[in-house]
Formats: C-alpha cells, sequence, structure tokens
C-alpha cells in the first residue's frame, strides 16, 4: 500500500502537480475586487504621470516672464497647488494689436500698440467681481518706467492716451500706468495677441454671441447674420476687433460689444464645466503659455491653478463688466480722445477697494450692446448650474423695466440706491445681452 502512494505520489511530481494539502476556491467577488484595484492604481498613476507630463509641457512654454517694477519674484507654488486662491486678487489684462508672428495678416503696423485694457478685480472672500474695460484712448499720465532691456528709465508724460504705454515700457510700463490711474495694486499681468485669442477660443469650443442685427464689418471682415452665432477662431478675433461694425463705430462702442463676448464667455466657461475638466484646462494652459506674455509673478501654473478655482464659484450676478468712465467731445488734450470722468471713477473706485458688490443704473449696456429682449432675441446661453442661489438678472430680461428709469433728479445721491453706480455703463455676467450694428 506504501509502494502504491508512493508511485501516485512520484507520477503528480512527474505531471508537475503539487498536492500539500486542498486548495482554497477563490471568491468571484473578491477576484473582480483584485482586479478592479489594480486597474484604479494603474488609472492612478496613469493620471498623475499625464498630469506631470503636461505641467511639464506647459511650463516649457512659459518663458521667464516679464519683470513688473516693484514686485520680487514669487516663490512657485508648483502644478500640485490644487486649493484656491487666499483673498483678493486685481490682475491686468492686455491685448497688443501688433506681433512680430502674425506678419501682415491684419495690416501693416509702425508701432506696437495696448488696445485692449481689462482690470480685473476678484474680492477677498470671492463673492464679487469686476473687470474694468479701460478706453484705449482714455488720456492719463504715463509714468516714467524702466526699458525692458534694462538701459534706462522713460521720460513721465502728463496726458497721453493710454494705448501708448506699451511702446513706452510693454507690459510693465502698461501695469504702471493702469495702477497710477486706479490707485489699485496690479499684482497679475499678461498680454495676449491676436493669434492668443484665436487659440483660446478654439480651446473652449466656441462662445456664443447674440448680434440684434446683422454686422458687416470690411476692416475686420467680420460678417454675422441677426441672431446667436458660436465663434471661435478668426471669427471671434474679427468680433473682438471689430470697431466700425458696431455701435456708433468708436471705440467705446467697441468696448460695450466686447462686454457681450465677455458675458457670454464666462457664462459657457461656469456652464460646461471647463474650470473642472483637465482636458480643457489643459488646453487653455497651452494656449495662454504659447501666446501671452505673463508678468513673473503669474509665470506658474499652481498660481494659475488657485486664480481659476478662485473664479469657479463666483454667482454670475455679482460679476460686472464695466467701462472705465469717460467722456468724449473734449477740447485741448482730450479733442478726438476720452476725458476721464473722475466723479464717477471715484464711485466705482471706492466700490472696488473696499471689496463692494454693486448693481447698474437702468439701460447702462452701453452705445454697442442692448438686452437680449430688447432686441427680441432669446437667452445666448443658460446661466452655469448652482449661479440660481444668487439673486440673478432673468435670463432674456432687460436688467431693469424701461418704466423703472429714474430721472436727473431721482438719480441724486440722496435718492439713490447706495449699492446702484447710476450712469456707469456695463452690464452684469448674468444679463444676456447683444451687440449692436454700426447706426442702428
Amino acid at each position: 500500500m506504501n509502494d502504491v502512494r508512493d508511485r501516485s505520489h512520484r507520477l503528480n511530481r512527474a505531471n508537475g502537480i503539487a498536492r500539500h494539502g486542498r486548495l482554497r476556491h477563490r471568491h468571484p467577488l473578491s477576484t473582480a475586487m483584485q482586479v478592479l484595484s489594480g486597474v484604479a492604481a494603474v488609472a492612478l498613476v496613469s493620471s498623475a504621470s499625464v498630469a506631470a507630463i503636461a505641467a511639464k509641457q506647459v511650463t516649457d512654454d512659459l518663458g521667464e516672464g516679464v519683470q513688473i517694477q516693484g514686485q520680487a519674484a514669487p516663490k512657485a507654488k508648483g502644478a500640485t497647488a490644487l486649493s484656491s486662491y487666499k483673498g483678493g486678487f486685481n490682475m491686468l489684462v492686455v491685448g497688443t494689436d501688433n506681433d512680430p508672428e502674425q506678419g501682415t495678416a491684419y495690416g501693416e503696423r509702425d508701432a506696437t500698440l495696448n488696445d485692449v485694457n481689462i482690470l480685473l478685480h476678484v474680492s477677498a472672500d470671492h463673492t464679487n467681481a469686476t473687470a474694468v474695460s479701460i478706453p484705449r484712448d482714455l488720456i492719463t499720465p504715463i509714468p516714467g518706467c524702466q526699458k525692458p532691456d534694462g538701459s534706462g528709465t522713460t521720460p513721465a508724460m502728463a496726458a497721453q492716451p493710454i494705448n501708448s504705454a506699451w511702446g513706452e515700457g510693454g507690459l510693465n510700463c502698461v501695469v504702471q500706468t493702469v495702477q497710477g490711474l486706479t490707485g489699485l495694486p496690479v499684482q497679475y499681468s499678461a498680454a495676449v495677441s491676436f493669434n492668443g485669442v484665436i487659440e483660446m477660443s478654439n480651446a473652449i469650443g466656441g462662445v456664443p454671441v447674440c448680434v440684434a442685427q446683422p454686422i458687416h464689418d470690411r476692416y475686420t471682415g467680420l460678417d454675422l447674420s441677426q441672431g446667436t452665432t458660436t465663434l471661435q477662431g478668426d471669427q471671434a478675433l474679427a468680433f473682438l476687433r471689430s470697431r466700425h461694425g458696431v455701435g456708433d463705430g468708436s471705440d467705446l462702442g467697441r468696448i460695450s460689444s466686447q462686454q457681450v463676448f465677455l458675458s457670454s464667455l464666462l457664462r459657457t466657461v461656469k456652464s460646461n464645466d471647463t474650470l473642472t475638466s483637465p482636458t480643457t484646462l489643459y488646453k487653455l494652459a497651452r494656449a495662454a503659455a504659447s501666446n501671452m506674455q505673463l508678468s513673473q509673478s503669474l509665470n506658474d501654473i499652481g498660481t494659475m491653478v488657485q486664480m481659476g478655482r478662485a473664479l469657479q464659484d463666483l454667482p454670475l450676478a455679482q460679476v460686472n463688466f464695466v467701462q472705465y468712465p469717460g467722456t468724449t467731445g473734449g477740447t485741448g488734450v482730450y479733442a478726438g480722445k476720452v476725458q476721464p470722468s473722475t466723479e464717477l471713477a471715484t464711485q466705482l473706485f471706492t466700490k472696488i477697494k473696499a471689496d463692494q458688490s454693486f448693481s447698474l443704473g437702468a439701460d447702462s449696456t452701453g452705445i454697442g450692446s442692448e438686452s437680449a429682449a430688447s432686441a427680441g432675441q432669446p437667452a445666448s446661453s443658460a446661466p452655469a448650474a448652482g449661479s440660481a442661489a444668487a439673486p440673478t438678472t432673468p435670463a432674456a430680461a432687460p436688467s431693469a423695466p424701461a418704466a423703472a428709469a429714474p430721472s436727473a433728479a431721482q438719480t441724486s445721491a440722496a435718492t439713490a440706491p447706495s449699492d446702484t453706480i447710476d450712469g456707469l455703463q456695463g452690464q452684469s455676467a448674468d444679463q444676456q445681452t447683444c451687440s449692436k450694428a454700426f447706426g442702428s
């Protein structure tokens, strides 16, 4: 009997079978969980690797950043700074009209001007924000600025159009000029070229824009039919550049038309989860890093991520796009230019410095835009999810009924609501508006 067992044991070993006790049956659920755990682990490692590669690519595109007078080079936060930005901040976005890489695609220019200047203020508690568009022809002092090549300082000038600041000292000089004009410190700044506008509009898949009448502008090639069109690429750039096709053909008309685009842009970004989509954020980051000059303070992925998260939960009704107060028709140095309305500007920047939200008076949209309801158009895009908790203007409705427009006597300081700045032109981000064609 022992011989039989020995022969059987030797046969099993020869066949590669080891019998060291009874094998336990593996439960199907346990096996599945182990497989899923393995897949999850691989996915996490892969995601981290992809994120690291993407961050490296964006960082390589950033370059050294522009040094701004009075700002020390910051310590980089790195790509892992995923918390929201702490406190409030001011950021200046400058649009330039000339770039060596664009050649003569948009006409020949003998100088580069900062034709778009938008100062964004976000309150310390991230509950409200204001974007102030400064007219390119606004007359203001230009301070002495360090030259970009470090060869000295440019002479200060008492009264010049603000769009001449770039020629005096690039992004740094525009920052110094805006700080002097507004009394606000500008912690972050960026300059974007024509190509940058094209690439960034492509990155988010376009912006739906409403026009009240057909717009034709032979200078920019813009040709839009009445209604809502999703703009991106060259068409988005043509719309933002169009001056002869909107309002009264002036830069002031173009600003209010641009605010139609900007408000829809913010609604689009918040409604399609752009700020929480790694893929879209990566596209935006690459577009920005490749086509923008960033101040050293902004030249860090971690900082940009934190600022984006601060913007994520802003209620649309508490975001205002306004024009720096100014008038035309002046004389002397103001002839043919824009003269600052100092009293109204003081009201605006007092609110901003105090982090106080404010509303705009009736019929405040400006000469290049009007409410979607007045234009007989449906809402161009829906407010972002979650914004309904804040008091909002109903979609496709004017910010206030026409019959409620106050008279001159009613708008005196004694009777005007303390949170309303009457006479200030602009709109809130939740307000549905349409661009007006030239001469309409």
